[in-house]
């Protein structure tokens, strides 16, 4: 009780946390300490966990986690870009329990109407040609199946991503995720190459004319108006590429409209248009990875490509999909999915009853509440209030992102944009956490904030984590002066 006073205590003290009416139910599970000794005999270690002292969570409302303890959060990475329309949602909790009472599962071997249903209203969304769904559970699976679709049809091999992506943990698609921290040393994903990023903060071009967002890099550019010189350069090294590293043919291309586990990177304006473009001369497809920033986490679009100008030919999804329900899908042409049909190729759980339709739930959550107006307008709101604290502290190296999908890059310095040290990014996270603010991390070297919460946040809700994030940074700027 004292520890949850004094908590409290150091909340009222720094940022007013905005209020809720929600009351949690009492939470009776096991004591702390038995969760801990479980976690630690019985799950895998590769499960880690966030947090010097780990979080024990019992309830979610909305925006708001609670933890075993009733404390109160404000989740600003809502179960990994998950949670787009909410904790429990009412409309969508509401169909699942309907659903639940009605039909679980039967495979997908026999029509039921939610897997019709929802294929019609997920496909009447994107655009022509990408009208035929197949359902699968997770973003590594989708992005798994994507491939072999891409291999089949153009009878081609090797597919190119780009360095810093994530599209999955499985044996296939850690060939195309370009991220140190997730290779295992064994072989993997045969057939895949990386091209150069293009990251107008970290790469050798760009700066702060380039990119699709409110916030611009403070590096300067060298672009003149109408033609990106930073677009072309990074345009030229995926030339390379395809000249150097695969044949003259190749089965696709896949990247995330932002990256994800990367920070929130943006490329130069144009970048994707002119890479398909070069992809599909070289009898390739291209593939949005869709996982973290579909279903309106970008604001004002539903699609994250849509910011590009760009129609894929594979559309992957997963994660806001189904609202935190392990639910994917693959969306693609009737031409390409047909060679997969040559053969068996079969899913047991996907499209479940179950999942069609919290999924479609999902859907009308998010037209019904206004989700995507209200995405891009506290999501501007909250890039600009935090390109603020980016002017006023030398640690904070670039804020970037569209929507509610956001990044915060730390450095030691603006002049030489070193990643500022993991003990250093990790005190500034905690110290988010104690004053009631969950954020994520990411990047190449773990230096950047990745913040993606549920879009139904409020600027209240902005202005109270902003003050947060201020606080902590200035605690750290203190403890630095004392060294």
């Amino acid at each position: 009780a004292f520890e949850q006073q004094q908590w409290k205590s150091s909340v009222s003290t720094q940022a007013k946390m905005p209020p809720c009416d929600f009351v949690p139910e009492k939470y009776e599970s096991y004591p702390y300490e038995r969760m801990g000794k479980i976690r630690e005999q019985n799950v895998s270690p590769s499960l880690r966990m966030y947090y010097k002292k780990p979080l024990l969570l019992h309830q979610g409302h909305m925006q708001w986690l609670f933890d075993y303890d009733g404390r109160r959060y404000l989740d600003l990475f809502a179960g990994i870009a998950t949670v787009n329309v909410g904790h429990c949602h009412p409309k969508v909790t509401m169909a699942a329990q309907k659903q639940l009472a009605r039909l679980w599962h039967t495979t997908n071997v026999y029509m039921h109407p939610s897997i019709q249903e929802y294929a019609e209203k997920l496909t009447s969304l994107l655009p022509d040609p990408l009208k035929v769904i197949y359902l699968t559970n997770s973003g590594s699976e989708a992005n798994d199946l994507a491939m072999l679709m891409a291999r089949l049809y153009t009878r081609n091999f090797d597919i190119i991503s780009l360095r810093g992506s994530y599209h999955g943990g499985s044996a296939y698609t850690l060939g195309l995720t370009a991220v140190g921290l997730y290779k295992h040393g064994v072989a993997n994903g045969l057939g895949c190459s990386t091209t150069m990023l293009p990251d107008v903060f970290r790469g050798p071009w760009g700066g702060s004319h380039c990119r699709d967002s409110p916030v611009q890099t403070v590096r300067k550019c060298s672009c003149s108006e109408g033609v990106c010189h930073a677009n072309n350069q990074y345009i030229e090294q995926l030339k390379d590429t395809l000249n150097t590293t695969v044949p003259k043919t190749i089965a696709g291309f896949i990247a995330e409209p932002i990256q994800g586990v990367n920070g929130a990177v943006q490329y130069p304006r144009n970048f994707l248009k002119e890479a398909y473009q070069l992809v599909r001369e070289r009898g390739g497809i291209c593939i949005a990875d869709e996982v973290q920033t579909g279903f309106g986490r970008t604001g004002r679009y539903l699609w994250g490509f849509q910011t590009h100008d760009v129609v894929p030919d594979i559309v992957t999804f997963a994660k806001g999909i189904g609202n935190g329900f392990p639910m994917a899908a693959v969306v693609t042409s009737k031409e390409i999915a047909s060679p997969l049909a040559q053969n068996l190729h079969f899913n047991t759980f996907g499209g479940s009853p179950l999942a069609c339709v919290i999924g479609a739930a999902v859907l009308d959550a998010i037209e019904e509440d206004g989700l995507l107006k209200n995405c891009e307008d506290v999501g501007t709101y909250m890039l600009l209030e935090l390109a603020k604290l980016r002017d006023k502290f030398e640690i904070v190296g670039d804020v970037r992102g569209r929507g509610l999908m956001i990044g915060v890059e730390m450095v030691t310095d603006k002049y030489s944009c070193h990643p500022l040290p993991a003990e250093e990014m990790a005190q500034i996270w905690e110290d988010c956490k104690d004053m009631g603010v969950l954020i994520g991390k990411g990047g190449l070297y773990g230096q950047t904030f990745r913040i993606k919460p549920p879009l139904c946040i409020t600027k209240k809700d902005v202005d109270f984590a902003v003050e947060v994030f201020h606080t902590a940074l200035q605690r750290h700027v203190e403890r630095a002066t004392k060294k």
